[in-house]
């Protein structure tokens, strides 16, 4: 090869080093091209770039690693600027909220404190429980809302069948829930530990019942409860399509079983990112949204019947990475989410079906979306 042209081919091929040894990155590959649906699921004007949204959005979507989901909607200031469902759902669709119902419970709970037919830090009127000498009758309500009753409970047993939630809803607890939670001893000084519990929520549900009607009909207590739920919650949001269930007793499955639209479940998040105001109208008071919202004090991680964005015990990472500390939730078993920034005015919600355990990327996704707002509100 001539002299000439072998120096002229050298410093091409040392090109690719030079500029690694410069400290100059490389250049990234082009992104590939959205699709259809990826850019037809955010509004012209999101907030942010419109092709990041759509892609952070999509990414929750084709993800294998976020399956199976089924519904994203993004609200940004009381817009929806996002919304996608998978094939087989819509607008129209009812979510299974499965343990998303417990938020609802807890702002159930609130308005009958709110109304003086519960008090926050007396002990609660469980008859099992007021017989002299049972140390139950210590459990307050303040201690029941924020999962530290102290009562004997596995949440997820292996077996399956020896989990004292598979038992309330499906085997020997399943025709009187409250009545099988409320059996249970004491294994903790109430307060004293913290425990996730299903069946601590169907004892909520049971104390809104007796605080509503002296009457032990299933079908009034069915009546009393979905009626103050509609009027003084429901229908003042908004959220027609919400179904909530019931069992034999005439208790309101309020840890587990209520089903709505995704439009529906962001209308409640918004409620709560609006401290339980809608339309200028104050549903329950503020300081109870606080309360609902603020770390208990033994689990960080966790508020009064709803989760913050912030490392549980012994973690070191938050659930919901990109999102701030302030951010809150209401988690649903097999990826059910509803993410609240009030920060950043955003509500988030993804509805599908992710196993439990194989959760992290959905709510990784889902701080992905919150952190794009994180620059346009300058935290």
């Amino acid at each position: 090869m001539p002299t000439r042209r072998l120096s002229l081919i050298l410093p091409v091929l040392a090109l690719p080093s030079l500029i690694a040894c410069s400290g100059q990155p490389a250049a990234e590959p082009p992104l590939p091209p959205l699709t259809e649906a990826a850019s037809a699921a955010v509004a012209k004007d999101p907030g942010v770039p419109r092709a990041k949204l759509a892609r952070a959005v999509d990414g929750l979507f084709s993800a294998p690693e976020t399956a199976e989901t089924r519904a994203v909607l993004v609200l940004y200031q009381g817009r929806i600027v996002a919304e996608r469902y998978g094939s087989g759902y819509g607008p129209q669709t009812r979510f299974v909220s499965w343990s998303m119902a417990k938020t609802v419970t807890g702002v159930l709970i609130g308005l009958l404190v709110a109304d003086g037919r519960l008090r926050l830090d007396e002990g609660v009127p469980v008859p099992a429980w007021q017989r002299p000498g049972d140390p139950r009758g210590e459990i307050t309500l303040r201690h029941l809302l924020q999962m530290r009753s102290g009562l004997r409970h596995t949440e997820a047993g292996d077996p399956v069948y020896e989990s004292d939630e598979v038992r309330m809803l499906f085997l020997d607890g399943r025709d009187a829930m409250a009545a099988h939670a409320e059996a249970q001893p004491l294994e903790a000084e109430p307060g004293r530990h913290w425990e996730y519990s299903s069946n601590t929520t169907v004892i909520l549900a049971d104390l809104a019942a007796r605080a509503l009607t002296a009457s032990t009909d299933p079908a009034e207590r069915r009546r009393v409860v979905g009626d103050y739920l509609r009027s003084r919650l429901f229908e003042p949001l908004g959220m027609t399509s919400i179904v909530p269930e019931y069992d034999a007793a005439g208790t309101l499955i309020g840890g587990s079983l209520m089903h709505a639209t995704a439009r529906d479940w962001a209308r409640f998040g918004e409620f709560l990112r609006n401290k339980g105001a809608v339309n200028g109208a104050q549903l329950v008071p503020s300081a109870w949204i606080e309360f609902m919202t603020t770390a208990n004090p033994r689990n960080p991680g966790y508020g009064a019947q709803t989760w913050l964005n912030r490392a549980q015990p012994g973690e070191d990472e938050r659930p919901f990475p990109g999102a701030p500390r302030s951010a809150f939730s209401m988690n649903g078993h097999l990826g059910q989410f509803v993410l609240v920034v009030p920060d950043r005015k955003l509500t988030i919600v993804r509805l599908g079906k992710t196993l439990d355990g194989e959760h992290r990327p959905v709510r990784t996704a889902m701080g992905r979306i919150a952190g794009l707002y994180s620059a346009r509100e300058g935290k």
